[in-house]
């Protein structure tokens, strides 16, 4: 496909999805279309509708509208690509531009990212960022890196890295977590590999694995509580050496679990939600509960456009309900910890504070907090001790 192509694919995934579709649907029902598209095709029209969302008001602003065409002509002009390059007029790509298409738009450089995020959403960030919320709005605009974490039970970062680089796979050792590696090159090769087939690696970003080494997970029973797919699950597996329980409230996330826990050599049991109490108690419980997802905006920008008030306060609620039931699963003296990808101190700091006053005698030991700013994607995580 020529780039006019690609652009007229992403401008018809994007009208789609200014008409009620998920954006992965949207672009689902145009890839079983065009069966013409091959896996370069279908990864590039992906990464210009993900960066349009990324910065959906900037591209309403430069492009002089909201549906799929002014939002590729903005991105365009965003990104520093001549429109007329992409909306060429010729056969397998769009229209040419029009005269109203050329003139009066502005100036990329006067763009402001507060445009890329829902108005009622900027309070919120700047309670936690403060003076840093420009740069952070201004880092959101950015494609978030792949990491990949190091199974240090079968091997080494200096290993994995030579390994991954013999099948085209370029990493580099981030040094703000010893099991974590940038992806720099080959990223869509990762899954294909045999360093991943063979459980020496998994996906894994590098704010998670930052919180997952920054607790001092205790000797005895632990519990991932909202294992969700199990990476978490994994990584502790991987770090104590010690027999894992999984839980998620939908049992079908896990489907996959038992053969990634038998690809990396690690004893995860899965628990259903009637066996938790007669699995406990727990030395420590892991909560990564549901949030806003805002941490990892830059992976699913569509998230930022979906979010509602009203959702948001469901999800906090959600959150206080899970804190509750986990801490009734921990023996005295455990640790519970709580862990979220938001930026939102009501789902972060706030939320711990509140559980701390319905539950006295429990006291939080630390809590930490990245952004995109001091490593990759936001995530939140508190270590509290049971009375």
């Amino acid at each position: 496909m020529t780039p006019a192509a690609r652009a007229a694919a992403a401008i018809a995934v994007l009208d789609d999805w200014q008409a009620g579709k998920p954006a992965e649907q949207a672009l689902t029902n145009w890839a079983r279309g065009a069966r013409y598209a091959g896996s370069k095709d279908r990864a590039a029209v992906r990464d210009l509708v993900y960066d349009v969302l990324r910065a959906r008001g900037s591209c309403a602003r430069l492009g002089g509208g909201e549906d799929g065409r002014a939002l590729i002509l903005g991105l365009c002009r965003l990104q520093g690509t001549d429109p007329e390059h992409v909306l060429t007029g010729d056969a397998y790509g769009l229209p040419a531009l029009r005269p109203d298409e050329l003139a009066g738009f502005t100036d990329p450089a006067l763009v402001d990212p507060q445009d890329d995020v829902p108005p009622w959403l900027l309070d919120r960030l700047a309670e936690r960022a403060g003076a840093d919320l420009p740069a952070l709005l201004a880092a959101l605009h950015a494609r978030a890196p792949l990491y990949l974490r190091v199974n240090t039970r079968k091997s080494t970062p200096e290993a994995c890295i030579t390994q991954l680089a013999a099948e085209g796979v370029t990493t580099v050792a981030d040094p703000r977590a010893a099991t974590a590696l940038e992806v720099t090159s080959g990223a869509r090769q990762v899954k294909s590999t045999a360093a991943y087939r063979d459980g020496l690696i998994e996906p894994q970003d590098l704010s998670v694995q930052r919180a997952v080494l920054a607790v001092d997970w205790p000797k005895g029973a632990i519990l991932d509580y909202c294992a969700g797919g199990g990476g978490k699950s994994l990584a502790i597996a991987a770090l104590t050496g010690q027999r894992i329980a999984a839980h998620d409230a939908a049992p079908q996330r896990m489907t996959d679990l038992p053969l990634r826990a038998a690809r990396a050599g690690a004893m995860i049991d899965i628990v259903r939600t009637e066996g938790l109490v007669q699995s406990g108690p727990f030395a420590a419980v892991l909560c990564d509960v549901p949030c806003s997802g805002s941490g990892t905006w830059r992976r699913d920008p569509e998230a930022k456009w979906r979010l509602t008030p009203a959702r948001l306060d469901g999800l906090v609620a959600l959150q206080a309900e899970i804190l509750d039931a986990a801490a009734a699963l921990i023996a005295p003296g455990g640790q519970l910890v709580y862990m979220t990808c938001s930026l939102f101190q009501a789902e972060n700091a706030a939320q711990i504070a509140a559980f701390l006053t319905r539950h006295p005698g429990w006291h939080c030991l630390f809590e930490g907090f990245d952004t995109p700013l001091t490593a990759s994607d936001g995530f939140y995580h508190a270590v509290l001790r049971a009375p």
